[in-house]
């Protein structure tokens, strides 16, 4: 069976593409596009449901202009973590799959149909179980992405209480030079201090 060409082009789209997610709901397609500038040429962004869209997780779709460019976007931030918005969440990229693509074609020309099992087939219990192992996983995936989340507002907590405390700091300092008690506290004492 050949394939058709609109596919063959998809398919050359799909190696193009690079697939990101842990993204906050904050970002924006621009924000996205001028982070992902830095390596490459962006040519389209498309936002996908992720399963856990309850938990405030998004992905995206980034097309990029050639193959090599979505491999070295995928290479460089598996070596170093690419915040987005500020967010103490790192993103992650891997290579975009056909599964992905909610606007994909048909691969071949051919015609899947559903239908209710009856509850003597043999296969019956066997569906039933993938059913239910299913559901099992989504249950435990949901769970492990509310411990994530819940260890990121943690973080993103701890971070902002330090950013308080040093700018505090450095509010502290520039009071005391600013009113001259460096000046006075070194006549006291006889110190001799830089004036950098």
């Amino acid at each position: 069976m050949e394939l058709s060409t609109e596919y063959v082009a998809f398919e050359e789209k799909v190696k193009k593409t690079i697939y990101i997610d842990n993204l906050s709901p904050q970002v924006t397609k621009a924000v996205l596009e001028n982070a992902i500038n830095q390596f490459g040429n962006v040519k389209d962004i498309q936002f996908v449901p992720t399963y856990f869209a309850s938990c405030g997780v998004c992905a995206a779709l980034v097309e990029m202009e050639s193959a090599k460019q979505a491999e070295e976007i995928i290479g460089e931030m598996g070596d170093s973590p690419l915040m987005i918005s500020g967010m103490p969440r790192p993103v992650r990229a891997q290579k975009a799959q056909v599964e992905m693509f909610e606007d994909r074609p048909k691969k071949h020309q051919r015609r899947i149909v559903c239908r209710w099992m009856d509850p003597s087939h043999q296969n019956f219990e066997l569906a039933k179980q993938i059913k239910d192992l299913t559901k099992k996983h989504a249950v435990e995936a949901q769970y492990i992405m509310e411990l994530q989340l819940e260890e990121e507002e943690k973080l993103q907590k701890q971070q902002s209480e330090t950013l308080k405390t040093n700018y505090k700091k450095y509010e502290l300092i520039d009071g005391v030079q600013a009113y001259g008690n460096v000046k006075r506290l070194k006549a006291e004492y006889g110190m001799t201090l830089n004036d950098h």
